[in-house]
């Protein structure tokens, strides 16, 4: 899973002010940003999606993050007035918010917004294929008069994308997590196996 370097839908305003303050604070602890977001929900929320660079987010992940980034946010004190820090996963249904998520997620639903006109519209929903560095081809679920299957969408366009939840969806995003815990206690399992090891060498 790549780090938050390959970025290529970013915050703007006061967001892009409090992903600055935190980035920094994330990748030391192996945190990657999804999205930060500001809603007027119970008075003013600062939504902070995230997760670990191996693509997993716990609750404890999540209390971990909150416990680290507060401090940040409070000497810099980006937002004005009261509100309330949510730390949480970017869910099943995530925002693509780099190009390594359209690499990981080829193949998948997604609705797609982008900051000029392509093809005659800016807002497109389709399956995500033939990723490269510059863009990914979309291919149409459904089609209106004069629409062309497929649509080539650079990533220098984007304005936002995100997922659709289907049952593949849940089903691939189920395995991609029980395979990543599966090789992490794996390598844990190791690591106690050569501890062990030397303990008795020692002996």
């Amino acid at each position: 899973m790549s780090g938050s370097d390959d970025r290529i839908i970013h915050e703007t305003g006061v967001e892009a002010h409090v992903a600055a303050i935190i980035e920094p604070v994330m990748q030391t602890l192996d945190f990657r940003l999804v999205r930060v977001r500001i809603t007027g929900q119970n008075g003013k929320t600062l939504q902070i999606f995230a997760e670990k660079t191996n693509g997993t987010m716990s609750v404890e992940d999540c209390e971990e993050l909150s416990r680290a980034i507060s401090p940040a946010l409070d000497v810099d004190d980006p937002i004005e007035g009261a509100y309330h820090l949510e730390v949480s996963s970017p869910g099943i249904d995530r925002p693509l918010i780099a190009k390594s998520d359209f690499r990981n997620w080829q193949g998948h639903l997604a609705k797609i917004e982008t900051s000029v006109i392509l093809s005659g519209r800016r807002k497109f929903r389709g399956y995500i294929e033939a990723v490269t560095d510059d863009g990914f081809t979309l291919k149409r679920d459904t089609l209106g008069y004069g629409d062309e299957v497929e649509v080539a969408i650079p990533f220098d366009t984007l304005s936002d994308a995100r997922l659709i939840l289907t049952d593949d969806l849940i089903r691939d995003a189920l395995a991609k997590e029980r395979a990543v815990r599966k090789a992490l206690k794996k390598g844990l399992d190791s690591d106690n196996d050569n501890d062990d090891t030397a303990g008795s060498a020692e002996d």
